[in-house]
């Protein structure tokens, strides 16, 4: 499983309407059919917006969002008449792995009570644009959830209004940041290693002048 995460570039805000998030819908939509991706959550904000995606196959998740924002970018310019004045995206798509179990629930929580921490709406169903609300029955023209790792909970509406404890939302801003897994110490420590995703879970910034005469001291 992976979150996927992507925002508008500078402070522009790329869904201002309903027609703006029917829009990305219609296109999750097509990429959903045409590279045959999972979709299992997903929550449209007004100026960036939350994928979980579960590919099957190992390059699918980079062709599939390549598509996703060049379609998006090239349809945005379009119907706002902004063809070659900038760039929709600030850039690349950011992404994190996620176990199965608790934390995809959490991830999944997390993502479908975006609008209720930003303030926007008193619970995560008064959303349209989440995959909560396509999930209790809203049409979507054509956009479909597929089934997560693991089912749901009873009541999952409510739910998704609980949030996150301290430490799982630390957990969750690092890897937004980072590209760090969210599960497992253990499991994180098995992802990292085959998907040479070391950098991630390194210490950022220069080591102190202290360590360094400390490992030039230890090294043979």
């Amino acid at each position: 499983m992976y979150h996927v995460m992507n925002r508008a570039n500078g402070r522009l805000r790329i869904f201002k309407k309903s027609a703006d998030f029917e829009a990305f819908e219609r296109i999750l939509a097509e990429g959903i059919e045409q590279f045959s991706m999972r979709l299992t959550g997903y929550c449209l904000m007004g100026n960036h917006w939350h994928l979980l995606l579960w590919p099957r196959r190992e390059d699918d998740l980079s062709a599939f969002m390549q598509w996703i924002t060049m379609t998006h970018s090239q349809r945005w310019h379009a119907a706002h008449r902004t063809a070659g004045i900038g760039h929709v995206y600030q850039g690349r798509f950011k992404s994190f792995p996620v176990q199965s179990g608790r934390h995809y629930l959490t991830v999944l929580r997390y993502v479908e009570q975006n609008p209720l921490r930003a303030g926007i709406v008193q619970r995560s169903l008064d959303w349209p644009y989440s995959s909560l609300s396509l999930r209790q029955g809203m049409d979507k023209e054509g956009l479909h959830l597929s089934a997560g790792p693991v089912p749901l909970p009873p009541k999952w509406d409510r739910q998704a209004d609980v949030l996150p404890n301290e430490s799982d939302l630390e957990k969750l801003d690092a890897c937004l940041h980072r590209g760090r897994p969210f599960g497992h110490e253990e499991w994180v420590v098995k992802v990292v290693r085959e998907m040479n995703l070391e950098s991630t879970i390194r210490p950022r910034g220069r080591p102190k002048k202290n360590d360094n005469a400390k490992q030039r001291l230890l090294t043979p």
